[in-house]
């Protein structure tokens, strides 16, 4: 898994399952490389007009598309990068074909998002090189939360609270290490109030505007440090998942779209990427390696709450988390709360 990952990144060929060659249409290179088909996502493909040429009984499968004429490396990335929509602005026709393996094609989509790149492949390029193996059972295994271990930990006085403990994860293969902070002393006999955060390098360490994550994170530790005080405690997860999972080049190519006009929800399918793509089974096996069973959970999401219940966590309560917009984040909570169900 991460050869495969590192393949991507590095614009080499992978093997998927045996079922074909792909080379990614963002970072792949070669003179005079040519590929009859490319595979591309679903919401990509939405946005490119072919949603009704996809498979009635599959409506969310990626999908596997042939032009007049095979795709060069030039013409792949028009077809996967909207930044390049105004300069290639005609595209196509292009005809859906049948996917007669459906579990790798999503495997492929399921490795460019952890790769960071752009979900759209070149399908058995010529001349394809030396190609990485990757299988379907490799993604399961790799994604196997039982991998996830604590790494180490610390004591880490912070400036919201000096009783404050950290502790590291890691799992094989996995480049990303999360972390949790325990503000307090923990008791197992009291649920601990809960931040779930994912990294947001704009908001968290640069202040970004645009999102609300950094007063949120700072709110959180504000509250936990209060618990502390009235003896309880506290838990801030703090989950390697920039831009809820599609990653940091990802979110910013999103951001471009936005300034464009599209909202959140569209600007990631117009990048042919899910709206959320978070790890939340992760965030449950990092609270039961800590001994925790029960949470009050900070949180304005719904989904949130179910994503972590069906994983065995129990959320004892729902804490709202709510901060006041600003005239750049307003549009941003309003799509949260009128396309994704956050209670804003």
């Amino acid at each position: 898994m991460a050869l495969a990952l590192d393949a991507l990144r590095h614009g080499w060929p992978i093997a998927v399952e045996g079922a074909f060659t792909l080379l990614p249409a963002e970072t792949g290179f070669g003179q005079g490389v040519q590929a009859p088909r490319m595979l591309i996502s679903s919401a990509r493909a939405a946005t490119l007009k072919l949603a009704n040429q996809r498979e009635a009984a599959e409506p969310q499968a990626p999908v596997l598309i042939r032009a007049a004429e095979p795709f060069d490396l030039e013409q792949a990335r028009a077809v996967a990068d909207p930044a390049l929509d105004l300069r290639y602005p005609m595209k196509g026709p292009f005809a859906a074909e049948h996917l007669d393996d459906r579990k790798a094609a999503e495997a492929a989509m399921e490795l460019a998002l952890l790769a960071g790149v752009l979900p759209a492949f070149l399908v058995d390029p010529e001349p394809a090189g030396e190609a990485q193996a990757v299988t379907v059972s490799d993604l399961a295994d790799w994604k196997d939360t039982g991998r996830l271990a604590i790494a180490s930990r610390a004591r880490l006085p912070v400036a919201a609270c000096e009783d404050t403990e950290i502790v590291a994860f890691r799992s094989i293969d996995d480049l990303r290490e999360h972390v949790a902070l325990v503000i307090g002393r923990q008791d197992g006999e009291k649920a601990p109030l809960v931040r779930l955060h994912s990294e947001c390098l704009t908001g968290d360490i640069l202040g970004s505007l645009k999102c609300d994550c950094g007063p949120q994170l700072d709110a959180a530790l504000k509250a936990m440090a209060e618990e502390a005080v009235n003896g309880g405690w506290g838990v801030l997860l703090y989950m390697r998942q920039e831009g809820r999972g599609i990653g940091l080049i990802n979110k910013l190519r999103a951001y471009r779209l936005q300034d464009q006009g599209y909202d959140t929800v569209d600007a990631n399918n117009r990048l042919g990427l899910p709206t959320e793509a978070r790890d939340f089974p992760v965030a449950a096996r990092m609270l039961a390696l800590l001994g925790i069973h029960a949470i009050r959970l900070m949180t304005n999401n719904p989904a949130k709450v179910t994503a972590l219940e069906a994983e065995g966590v129990e959320v004892a309560q729902r804490v709202p988390h709510q901060l006041p917009p600003n005239p750049h984040n307003a549009r941003y909570l309003a799509t949260k709360r009128d396309r994704t169900g956050h209670l804003l």
